[in-house]
């Protein structure tokens, strides 16, 4: 069985405007300061310019380069921000339009053609640093709809999840061709927000084999779903792993629909790593049976404990928690090697 890799640290919740958060070279020595050994880094002008990493090996060799005088790898490159503006409902568009280059500002099919060019730069720069992963988010269209009351009208999330896949199909198929995975985020306020609705989409796009899963778990504990069985039907398609706990500690006020509170106040909260319900332990031992030999990266985010302290804390607790895999059974003291004779006399087939 493979190793899982890390500790590493995903930039978007840190980067900034002031150093140690504000250029790649700064961002990834305080990473590496903090004990981190990769970094997945979004999209984003501050770190990378994703025209020249499409098309420039030299540039992104230059970037590794940075980083490894530092004490860091990249682990992935993130569209997030980018795959969201793949789709977005009308509903939505108002508070994703600074997500758009200020150009294309209330344009939202200018948006969308703009963020799908974005993925598929990123696949060729990911290819050009020798990854063979991108993570993100898919958008949405039916997300408002998710609550069947009022009543939806036959045929909506059917016609919702082939617009989706269909505007996705070039972008995944853009990735084939760099042979770079995109790892979807299953996350709430997506389409793709659990394993049903991940199905739908992949059978959308005819079974792609690009479109795979960035797993996270702390968003299944706020659905309330079975995260490590998540993982026994989909370790296929995982290929990327944010460590970001969680906690739902429902009452008599509140459960899982509990999102007009704040998040200090919602029963389902993000927690930093060790302070909520998450059993990493079942995590890491799961996708290890299951050979998953990607990154082990941190996903901060906690309605109480500070970015500082809870990066601090993100290393050692995710190295801790990395399996080195055992090279042979633990029983083989008592093998004693394979005779056919014997084993068929043992079972009664022959004298």
């Amino acid at each position: 069985m493979p190793m899982i890799k890390g500790p590493a640290i995903f930039l978007a919740q840190f980067a900034g405007t002031d150093a140690p958060f504000d250029t790649l070279e700064n961002i990834a020595g305080w990473a590496a300061g903090l004990g981190y050994k990769g970094i997945q880094v979004p999209c984003d002008p501050r770190f990378i310019d994703l025209d020249r990493a499409a098309d420039s090996k030299d540039y992104c060799d230059e970037l590794k380069g940075i980083c490894a005088d530092k004490g860091v790898e990249i682990t992935e490159l993130s569209t997030h921000i980018q795959g969201q503006l793949v789709a977005v409902h009308p509903a939505f568009a108002p508070q994703f339009d600074g997500f758009a280059p200020e150009a294309l500002r209330g344009k939202p099919q200018e948006q969308a053609a703009w963020a799908a060019g974005e993925c598929i730069k990123a696949a060729k720069a990911s290819r050009n640093m020798g990854l063979d992963v991108q993570v993100g988010f898919s958008g949405a269209l039916a997300w408002p709809y998710l609550y069947p009351w009022p009543q939806r009208p036959a045929g909506l999330v059917e016609e919702a999840f082939a617009e989706i896949a269909r505007r996705w199909k070039p972008i995944l198929d853009a990735h084939e061709d760099q042979g770079v995975d995109y790892a979807y985020e299953i996350h709430p306020g997506e389409d793709l927000m659990d394993g049903a609705s991940f199905e739908r989409f992949v059978d959308a796009v005819d079974g792609h084999a690009r479109a795979c899963i960035n797993y996270d778990p702390s968003h299944f504990v706020l659905q309330q779903l079975d995260y490590l069985g998540f993982i026994d039907l989909y370790h296929e398609r995982i290929k990327a792993f944010h460590v970001k706990d969680a906690e739902f500690n429902p009452t008599a006020r509140q459960g899982v629909y509990s999102g007009f509170e704040t998040w200090a106040n919602r029963a389902g909260r993000f927690r930093s790593l060790g302070d909520g319900q998450v059993d990493f332990a079942g995590i890491f031992s799961k996708l290890t049976q299951y050979g998953y030999d990607g990154w082990a990266v941190l996903e901060w985010e906690c309605a109480i404990k500070s970015p500082a302290q809870g990066a601090a804390e993100g290393a050692p607790f995710i190295a801790g928690h990395i399996i080195e895999p055992t090279p042979h059974a633990f029983d083989d003291f008592a093998g004693a090697g394979t005779d056919r004779d014997a084993v068929r006399r043992m079972l009664g087939i022959c004298a």
